[in-house]
């Protein structure tokens, strides 16, 4: 049995399939989730888990070389918005409606508990050398 990281067998599954390049959608409980990639529903409650603790827990075992997050999300949810800043500074940011339409290349979707708008990223796998 695994004692640390990512214990849900089901995230912890998918993220070792993952690949370079490969998109990993972080979603609130209200982006609507496209046909097509592994869904990891995680949510339990509103707010339950949080997109902050969800997102931290994944990059701490998932290499990454970019990220994508709505443009609304500094004025519709700034918490969000200056988390996102901090742990990507080269974020880059599209209209809410384009990060719609990456979803469906997404390779995987993590659902969180987040009830607060805009709690969306989507994440381009890197590698560690």
């Amino acid at each position: 049995m695994k004692k640390s990281g990512i214990l849900n067998r089901h995230l912890s599954g998918a993220l070792a399939t993952l690949g370079h390049t490969d998109l990993v959608v972080v979603c609130d409980v209200g982006l609507p989730i496209p046909e097509g990639p592994t869904v990891v529903d995680l949510s339990f409650r509103a707010g339950v888990p949080s997109f902050a603790e969800v997102l931290t827990g994944l990059l701490e075992e998932l290499e990454t070389e970019g990220a994508t997050a709505a443009s609304e999300v500094h004025e519709a949810n700034p918490e969000c918005g200056a988390l996102l800043a901090s742990r990507f500074p080269g974020l880059r940011l599209v209209p809410h409606e384009e990060l719609k339409t990456l979803t469906h290349r997404a390779r995987l979707v993590v659902r969180t508990g987040e009830a607060r708008p805009y709690a969306n990223v989507v994440l381009r796998c890197g590698v560690p050398f």
